[in-house]
């Protein structure tokens, strides 16, 4: 009786899958719209053989540049994807705008392990964990501030890079050639867009093309924001086209996803209270307690496991900040 009704199951569960596997074959292009969109495809299509059987193809001029901006913006991206997503640390400390080096970078980091080093004794009094927070600290500290450094920079290049496309798209609607647009940036526009933009100049100055100058932008600045800018300019210049016109359409899309940018962090603000108060609520009543029973908060600065147990929990809400961090750092 026991394997009947275990046939019996095995039966019902692969008609179900049957059933399943039909349902979403035959019902689920046309619930999801896949059945529309592969119509539709199938009459833009023929109605383009059929122009091009009634001789209305389209004229050769058109067909080359096409294929040019095709060309262009294949090789820009080809050229574009050997840039390194996690570059070395001389490049990051560049793109975070400090002028150190590694030599620099390593005293710093000594210096940060020495502090954290003092202050554990002075609190603890223990050696092994005061000798463990000096590593971590002297290699995760120097890495977030150079981190922290470069993605505020980044932040306010993006502040300010759609002003800085204003400016050149009323200097060429003015009859002012690019170079020169691109030099009002460089003297007008805070930083460091203004800084960026001089790089520009120097690398004409040098006889490097326009269009290999802002893409060495973009190497510097790998943004979203940078990208548009170099392909835009890439694509003009090696197949025509109204730059003033091109370029006041993407400064419409960066300013557009500068406020979607606005929105989606307005949005998270209660996300970020919320870790901020769950952060500082333990430190704020281990002050009471230290304020209101400094004998009963003492055990944990006076006895080995009490030491031991501050450690280790300063340790877990550092990493449930990280993963705080994590939750609400949206990406788009």
């Amino acid at each position: 009786m026991f394997p009947d009704s275990i046939s019996q199951l095995a039966i019902t569960v692969l008609a179900m899958f049957a059933v399943g596997g039909l349902a979403w074959v035959f019902i689920y292009p046309y619930l999801s719209g896949e059945a529309a969109a592969s119509d539709r495809l199938d009459r833009i299509s023929a109605g383009r053989n059929a122009a091009k059987r009634g001789g209305k193809a389209e004229p050769i001029e058109l067909v080359l540049r096409k294929k040019s901006v095709e060309n262009s913006i294949k090789e820009l991206e080809k050229r574009q994807d050997n840039i390194e997503r996690s570059p070395p640390l001389n490049i990051r400390m560049e793109q975070a705008g400090l002028k150190w080096t590694r030599t620099g970078y390593i005293i710093f980091s000594i210096v940060c392990g020495v502090v954290a080093f003092a202050a554990n004794m002075y609190l603890m009094g223990m050696l092994l964990p005061s000798i463990l927070s000096a590593v971590a600290t002297s290699i995760i500290f120097p890495r977030w501030y150079v981190n922290a450094a470069r993605k505020k920079r980044f932040f306010k290049f993006m502040m300010e890079f759609p002003n800085a496309l204003d400016v050149i798209v009323r200097g060429v609607k003015a009859g002012l050639p690019i170079g020169d647009c691109i030099r009002i940036v460089a003297n007008e526009s805070s930083e460091p867009v203004r800084s960026e933009f001089r790089q520009i100049l120097e690398a004409q100055a040098l006889n490097v093309p326009i269009p290999t100058a802002v893409e060495m932008l973009y190497q510097r600045i790998p943004l979203p924001e940078t990208n548009f800018f170099a392909i835009v300019i890439t694509v003009q210049q090696k197949s025509g086209g109204n730059l003033s016109e091109i370029l006041s359409n993407l400064s419409k899309v960066l300013r557009d996803r500068k406020k979607l940018r606005a929105k989606v962090r307005a949005l998270s603000q209660e996300s970020i209270a919320s870790a901020a108060i769950i952060g500082c609520l333990p430190l704020a009543v281990m002050g009471m307690l230290t304020i209101m029973n400094p004998k009963y908060i003492s055990l944990l600065f006076d006895r080995q496991l009490g030491q031991i147990m501050l450690f280790c929990a300063f340790a877990w809400m550092g990493v449930g900040a990280f993963i705080m961090k994590r939750m609400i750092d949206f990406d788009f």
